[in-house]
């Protein structure tokens, strides 16, 4: 037996309210009202059949301006009557107001959720959209530095357009309409997005169960940084690595892959629905971890459509373009793959998704026993491992370059200060194999630990880790 759902729905009898439903119907993927059914799908028949036949065509037309497929059918010996909507490319109201199917429920749309549905409809997204009294001189020249140093690395962009004037960079991008920057140029170069719009910024937050939060953060600014900012952040502060070695190499490796986390905060940031003021919500526990965000999927989707193969279809896409431009997602729609594609690598769960109304969820576990096998303890790192930076020439004894960091940070130092001194170039290895330990067992701190990712950071030798060095 079929049961109700994105395309069915079962009513006993017919009744003009359920010109609603047949209008959800036709703003979604179409479907099909079948009266005679009770709630758990039994054949109760419908009554007057043959003048419902005729009737109804007439209200449907007359109640939302289209056309239906209208059959009589029997079951059971019971008559039953079908009426199959087709999706209409145009939005479709009922006595003023839009509706539009979601899984087996009728949603009555307002508000943000309503404007949004009419734009797609219309082939318009919000970021096009052109944004009165933002003007280049809110434009960040260092989010635009960063931009054409992506861009110019990828080479999916005439290293000619890269050298013109911002406004022509802007305009060859489609970040200028009607002779106004656009909300994707404001999103992706702002200095501070926020002033425009509420909610263009993440919110990451540390959970030891689902009712106490211990910290949170909030990484603001320009859409074309944050992305950097989010992982390394994460990475430094709120997720444990499980370390292992091969030979003298110190190997960190996240419950999370990196390129499953970077896939992941990419799909968040290209398909929110910026209009909502409702920030990316990143929850982070011992062994799980959630990415929260307010958007829906391409029209007439499905979650398996999702999960599937399946083009490229984001929400906003001219911050898709310059996010593509600048090397961060490809344009054949394999973002999903690829996460699934890196857990599978690293040997770990593929994470579960759940598509809501109003919001998309990404839920990331950590493998059994994960927790039992993390960090190794650092005094032992201090006494007998090894390790190298992988931009070095020359391997020396990991033991030996902690003590070296401990010493220098007894006075305030940044990380580039620390790692020039070591002879060291590669950041994100230095940070993961060095830093990142140091502070997790508390042997340096940051002058700055509620801005872990500020310019002005500097690190300092803690009394631990000046005891340390005293043994």
């Amino acid at each position: 037996m079929r049961h109700e759902s994105q395309t069915i729905e079962w009513k006993e009898q017919w009744q003009d309210e359920y010109l609603a439903w047949l209008c959800g119907f036709a703003n979604s993927t179409g479907g099909t009202l079948i009266l005679g059914k009770n709630n758990n799908g039994e054949n109760v028949g419908v009554t007057n059949a043959e003048k419902l036949l005729t009737d109804l065509p007439n209200k449907i037309r007359d109640g939302l301006g289209i056309i239906v497929e209208i059959n009589l059918t029997q079951e059971e010996g019971k008559d039953l009557i079908e009426i199959k909507v087709p999706s209409y490319p145009v939005p479709i109201s009922c006595k003023g107001s839009y509706y539009v199917r979601s899984g087996s429920t009728n949603q009555r749309l307002s508000g943000h959720a309503l404007e949004s549905f009419i734009m797609s409809k219309r082939g318009v997204s919000w970021d096009s959209l052109p944004l009165i009294g933002f003007t280049l001189e809110d434009i960040s020249n260092q989010a635009i530095d960063h931009f054409k140093k992506l861009a110019a690395k990828k080479g999916r962009i005439s290293t000619d357009y890269l050298d013109e004037p911002v406004e022509i960079l802007l305009e060859r991008l489609g970040l200028i309409k009607n002779g106004h920057l656009t909300n994707a140029a404001m999103l992706l170069f702002s200095n501070n997005p926020q002033r425009w719009q509420q909610g263009a910024y993440v919110k990451i937050g540390f959970f030891r169960n689902h009712a106490d939060l211990e910290y949170q953060d909030e990484i603001r600014g320009p859409l074309i940084d944050q992305i950097d900012r989010i992982i390394e952040i994460l990475h430094l502060k709120y997720m444990k690595a499980r370390i292992t070695y091969e030979g003298i190499q110190r190997i960190e490796r996240y419950f999370v892959p990196d390129e499953a986390l970077r896939e992941a905060i990419l799909n968040a940031i290209s398909h929110k629905d910026y209009s909502r003021n409702i920030p990316i919500q990143i929850s982070v526990y011992e062994d799980q971890l959630y990415i929260g965000n307010v958007g829906r999927l391409p029209e007439h989707w499905t979650l398996d459509d999702l999960l599937g193969k399946h083009t490229s279809v984001p929400f906003n896409p001219h911050i898709a373009n310059v996010f593509y431009l600048a090397g961060h997602i490809e344009s054949w729609g394999r973002g999903i793959e690829k996460i699934f594609n890196a857990c599978k690598i690293e040997n770990v769960p593929e994470p579960k998704f759940k598509v809501h109304p109003g919001d998309i969820m990404i839920h990331f576990t950590a493998p059994k026993g994960f927790a039992e096998l993390g960090a190794k303890d650092i005094d032992h790192v201090s006494q007998s491992d090894q390790g190298s930076d992988q931009d070095s020439d020359q391997g020396s004894d990991q033991g030996d370059q902690i003590n070296s960091i401990l010493n220098f940070c007894k006075i305030e130092k940044s990380l580039e200060a620390i790692m020039a001194n070591l002879g060291m170039s590669h950041k994100t290895y230095f940070r993961r194999n060095f830093i990142n330990p140091l502070l997790h067992e508390g042997l340096i701190e940051m002058t700055i630990p509620d801005k872990p990712t500020s310019k002005n950071q500097r690190y300092i030798t803690t009394e631990k880790g000046r005891a340390l060095l005293e043994e």
